[in-house]
């Protein structure tokens, strides 16, 4: 069953919005800090970013009659989400910052873009059409603001 294309757009926009708004009046020294059990707030930035791309990929991908690229078991998630850290835990806070920005919007145009069957969630493997892991990751983080008083 295909999902709404505009409803997706708002709620990857909210997302997005609750994300920055967890991590808004942070200091560049702060988003460095690997404070979040060895990750920096930077860190998961980067994660989320990873993931639009993969995303987005997986939209245009699906859009165009193929299947999904992304089909994992719960090991090779884990794997996956383990090697992207390692690479991409180097980021500085302005880069971890332009990669969610360019891997969002690369994600809604994905979205705008997509044919019926890019908006059929069952099509998708661990990248799904529609997930809540920035609402998760903000989670964390706004814990984390709690936690260390910022």
């Amino acid at each position: 069953m295909a999902e709404d294309r505009d409803a997706l757009i708002r709620h990857y926009e909210e997302a997005h919005d609750a994300l920055l708004a967890a991590i808004d009046g942070i200091d560049a020294p702060q988003l460095a800090e690997p404070s979040l059990d060895g990750w920096s707030v930077a860190d998961h930035l980067a994660h989320i970013a990873a993931w639009d791309e993969i995303r987005a990929s997986e939209v245009a991908r699906i859009s165009a009659g193929y299947d999904s690229a992304w089909r994992m078991s719960g090991g090779q998630d884990d794997a996956f989400n383990e090697m992207a850290h390692e690479l991409r835990r180097g980021f500085s806070p302005e880069q971890a910052l332009w990669e969610l920005e360019t891997s969002h919007q690369r994600l809604l145009d994905a979205i705008t873009a997509a044919s019926e069957r890019g908006l059929d969630a069952s099509l998708y493997g661990e990248a799904g059409l529609l997930t809540d892991h920035h609402a998760e990751h903000a989670g964390w983080l706004r814990r984390w603001r709690e936690d260390n008083a910022l």
